[in-house]
């Protein structure tokens, strides 16, 4: 445990985390970055905890803040209200002593430059333990599932029956799934060279290749994962390379590829069997892709261009398969990405969905006849999945549905859509992935 003085400084960085998320918008992979190098590396796996957890559950959290305070705190005060839903999420999810917990929080707040809202801090947390406000049902259906309302609804809407679990489940903390490099090696011998190296992990029956850690663990940890030996990936996102190349694929493009993790698949299970080509419009992110790649041993085409334009890019010649992983609203991965509960608006699904169908219609005509399109997003919301993939094929003469899975084995934890299957977030532990495998006739 920190010093008093070290751990008013962790609480302090991971307020003005939480804050640059709710108040300024940023992501949480934005935000912490730009703090982190504040506290001493050995907190700096607690500060994730308090930031991830705090925004995990923001809507209980303001609930019981607003109970607890007569009156809101002041917009400039923004700051104080993360540092003060930090402490409530330490004093109910933690096994932090409560007296650190109120002790170094009132710490924060001079740390913070507000040292005339320690007297506050330290009096409304010592109400909460007293008067056991924990206990208080909330009274918003905010509160309770700890998501924005419009996204309740939509899920609601989506999934009825289904709702409950979906939003438990993004509540939840995503466990760390690996990917063995089957080339090289099997689930079961790296599952035993991870317990050789003290990680506790099971292999997934139902996917070659995934590794489920019991605890997540720094990737220095895990045996050959500098020499491209495994790669962290989350299952649901290991269909989309078998998949793709089930048959015949010898020219591939991985559409919107950043930041390779797909692409790095379908070069293991392809070799040199496959020409990929890696496909991405911002070339920092291009980078990324082709650093994943370097350390997997793996070489492909990369390209900086826009799916949307391939008049831009495109050399006419017709690929065999294309991996569209569309930009999407990040709905079925809100376990690994709380944050998107707070920066993804209503609004912004329709622009997603319309973008979506863009993409479609661009890259389609780059496919050979009898080749095959995987659309794949990482949402739950119709809107973005079946809705914009059913129009799709009813405009698109020679473009019909192919749902014969390389694995049968994940059937039973999909479910079927109009067009297309939905992986749950939760279902065997994974993330929530929607996927819809076309084929062009011909």
């Amino acid at each position: 445990m920190p010093d008093n003085r070290q751990g008013a400084r962790l609480r302090a960085t991971a307020a003005q985390v939480v804050d640059a998320v709710v108040t300024s918008g940023k992501s949480l992979d934005t935000a912490l970055p730009d703090h982190e190098a504040r506290v001493a590396r050995e907190d700096r796996a607690l500060l994730r905890l308090l930031c991830y957890g705090t925004l995990r559950h923001h809507w209980r959290l303001q609930f019981w803040i607003g109970r607890l305070l007569d009156r809101p705190l002041k917009a400039k005060d923004g700051v104080i209200n993360a540092l003060l839903a930090i402490g409530l999420y330490q004093l109910t999810e933690t096994r932090i002593p409560d007296h650190a917990v109120v002790s170094q929080t009132v710490e924060a707040s001079r740390l913070l430059r507000r040292p005339k809202l320690a007297g506050l801090l330290n009096a409304v947390m010592r109400r909460f333990l007293r008067e056991d406000i924990a206990s208080s049902a909330p009274d918003t259906a905010e509160a309770v599932h700890d998501h924005p309302q419009w996204l309740i609804d939509a899920i609601q809407n989506d999934w009825p029956g289904k709702s409950d679990a979906v939003l438990a489940a993004n509540n939840a903390r995503a466990p760390m799934w690996l990917r063995v490099d089957a080339s090289r090696t099997t689930a079961g011998d790296y599952v035993q060279a991870l317990q050789e190296a003290g990680l506790a992990a099971e292999a997934f029956d139902a996917i070659a290749g995934a590794v489920k850690l019991i605890e997540p663990a720094p990737v220095e940890e895990l045996p050959g994962f500098a020499d491209g030996l495994v790669s962290v990936q989350d299952a649901a996102a290991q269909l989309a390379a078998p998949w793709l190349l089930r048959g015949n694929r010898r020219r591939v493009l991985d559409a919107c590829a950043a930041p390779g993790g797909k692409s790095g698949h379908l070069l293991e299970l392809g070799g040199s069997e496959i020409d990929l080509t890696c496909l991405d419009r911002d070339e920092n992110r291009l980078q990324a892709v082709a650093d994943n790649l370097d350390r997997l041993g793996r070489s492909a085409t990369l390209l900086c261009g826009d799916a949307s334009t391939p008049q831009a890019w495109w050399d006419g010649a017709a690929f065999d398969a294309i991996l569209l992983d569309a930009p999407c609203s990040a709905t079925g991965v809100i376990r690994r990405h709380p944050d998107i509960k707070l920066l993804r608006r209503a609004s912004d699904i329709a622009p997603l969905a319309s973008l979506q169908r863009s993409l479609l219609d661009s890259v389609w005509p780059l496919l050979a006849p009898g080749g095959r399109l995987l659309y794949a997003t990482c949402s739950v919301l119709a809107a973005e999945n079946d809705e914009v993939l059913r129009p799709f094929i009813e405009a698109t003469p020679d473009a019909g549905e192919d749902d014969a899975l390389h694995n049968t084995n994940i059937r039973d934890l999909m479910q079927r859509k109009a067009c297309g299957v939905q992986v749950l977030p939760g279902s065997a532990d994974m993330d929530g992935f929607y996927y819809a495998c076309l084929e062009r006739a011909g």
